[in-house]
C-alpha cells in the first residue's frame, strides 16, 4: 500500500531523512519508534506533503505521490491524525468530525457523511455524548479521540497516527491502543509513530526503529520487542536469560 525508497528530505538545507526506505502493507499496523529527535514526525509530513522531499519515492497504492499537496494526498486515501491533536478549539465536536468529511461529501455525497458519522460516534462513544460541546473544552484523551474520528471521517485506506499516547493517563492511553487494534480488526492500515515502544511493538505486526533520521532496524514486532539493544534504547530494560 505504501512504499517508501531511498528518501531523503528535511528544511532547507538541513537534511532531516536520509535515505529512508520502508513499506506498509494493507491490513497491517506499523509502526515507528525512536527518541525524540529521530525524524518520525518529518516522515510522516513528507509522506502526506507537508515537507518537501529531496530525494527518494514514496508511492501510495502502487502511484507516486511524491510532490503531491497535503490536499492531494488525503483525496487519494491517506489521513494524518497529527501529533497534539490540532483539534479545531472553538468549534463542536461534531463540526470538527464533519471538516474531516469533506473528501468523502465531495466523492459521494452528504448522505455518506452523515453514515461515517455516526460509525464514528459508534467508534468513539464519548464523542457522540459531547457532539455539541466545544472541542477545547475537552479532555485531552477525548480530543485525541476526536483527532482520530476526524481523520477517519475521510474514510482512508491508510490512517497515519502521530504520537497518539502523549500526554495522556494510562487508562486512556490502553483505551487508544484498543481502537487501533479495533481499525486493524475492522481492515483499516495504520502507520503508527509512537514513543512508547512497548505499547506500539505490543499491537504492531512490524516495525522500524528510527535514530538521527535513519532506519537502524526493521522485522516483526514480537521479535523487536526481545531485541536487546530495542530493550535497552526504549523499553527501559534488558531481557535476561
Amino acid at each position: 500500500m505504501l512504499r517508501i525508497k531511498n528518501l531523503d528530505a528535511g528544511y532547507g538545507k538541513l537534511r532531516v531523512l536520509k535515505n529512508i526506505s520502508l513499506h506498509v502493507d494493507p491490513g497491517e499496523i506499523v509502526t515507528i519508534i525512536g527518541a525524540n529527535g529521530a525524524g518520525k514526525t518529518t516522515l510522516l509530513h513528507t509522506i502526506v506533503g507537508l515537507v518537501n522531499s529531496a530525494a527518494g519515492e514514496i508511492q501510495f497504492q502502487q502511484k507516486c505521490c511524491s510532490g503531491l499537496t497535503s490536499q492531494q494526498v488525503v483525496a487519494s486515501g491517506c489521513a494524518l491524525v497529527p501529533e497534539g491533536r490540532q483539534v479545531f478549539a472553538s468549534m463542536s465536536v461534531e463540526e470538527n468530525l464533519l471538516l474531516g468529511g469533506y473528501v468523502l461529501q465531495r466523492n459521494a455525497g452528504r448522505a455518506a457523511v452523515l453514515r461515517e458519522l455516526e460509525y464514528q460516534y459508534d467508534l468513539f462513544p464519548v464523542l457522540r455524548e459531547r457532539r455539541e460541546q466545544l472541542a477545547g473544552t475537552l479532555s485531552g484523551g477525548e480530543q485525541q479521540m476526536l483527532a482520530m474520528g476526524r481523520a477517519l471521517m475521510s474514510k482512508p485506506k491508510l490512517v497515519m497516527m502521530d504520537e497518539p499516547s502523549t500526554g495522556l493517563a494510562p487508562l486512556i492511553v490502553r483505551d487508544i491502543f484498543s481502537i487501533i487494534k479495533k481499525l486493524r480488526e475492522e481492515g483499516n492500515t495504520v502507520l503508527l509513530i509512537e514513543q512508547n515502544a512497548k505499547a506500539a511493538l505490543g499491537i504492531a505486526d512490524r516495525g522500524y526503529v528510527m535514530e538521527v533520521g535513519k532506519i537502524i532496524l526493521q522485522g516483526p514486532a514480537e521479535g523487536l520487542l526481545i531485541n536487546r539493544d530495542v530493550q535497552r534504547a526504549y523499553l527501559g530494560r534488558e531481557k535476561i536469560d
